[in-house]
């Protein structure tokens, strides 16, 4: 059987944001914006949803879907929750120098993908402090590069191998775990217990 939603099938509206190119649009018409958010209310894309650490899909989306007749407007402004979730994965190595109280400092951002690491891990002697970020959410999801690899497993990997490293030894080192908010929606329904068999914490539910 065929849905149909707002007067079309559910196959054309998929048809109709397929159109779309993703790496170049700038506007969204009144008919792909109809198309996406009837895919997006379709119960088997919600259930494919529900699965996403079964596959790559950014933290974001749900935010952005769910905002899709605000963001698609005309007179769109982003605002600073929209700017705060967009993700451009860091390759290579980015430097932020700024001026506080007079004295200069300098961030230095580096992608953590496999690929990455060969570029910046003998680059950074005697830097005074390293913030390492872990996103919480992560626990059930596998690596961009290796899809039987648990991300949280391999930045725990990551971070015990830097912290060891003796052009390390002298830097302060500032562990940041962030995506609170998304581990508390996962957690509800995604055990931990399943993917770290140790965790011996007990499952609650609300």
């Amino acid at each position: 059987m065929v849905r149909h939603c707002f007067g079309h099938s559910l196959q054309e509206h998929a048809e109709q944001a397929r159109e779309i190119d993703y790496e170049t649009v700038t506007t969204l018409d009144p008919a792909h914006v109809v198309a996406i958010k009837s895919l997006w209310s379709d119960p088997g894309i919600k259930e494919c949803y529900d699965r996403r650490r079964e596959y790559q899909l950014a933290d974001s989306a749900k935010y952005y879907l769910d905002n899709i007749d605000r963001i698609a407007a005309s007179d769109y402004l982003p605002t600073l929750q929209d700017i705060l979730r967009l993700r451009v994965p860091t390759t290579g190595i980015i430097e932020y120098p700024f001026d506080l109280d007079s004295i200069i400092f300098r961030m230095v951002d580096v992608g953590g993908q496999r690929s990455e690491r060969r570029k910046w891990i003998h680059c950074f002697e005697s830097v005074t402090s390293i913030m390492f970020l872990v996103a919480l959410s992560e626990y059930d999801q596998v690596l961009v590069e290796s899809d039987n690899e648990n991300r949280m497993e391999e930045s725990k990997a990551l971070f015990r191998t830097i912290i060891t490293y003796p052009w390390f030894q002298e830097s302060s080192v500032i562990l940041f775990l962030n995506k609170k908010d998304l581990l508390e929606e996962k957690i509800l329904y995604s055990h931990l217990v399943d993917y770290f068999p140790e965790y011996d914490g007990e499952f609650a539910s609300h």
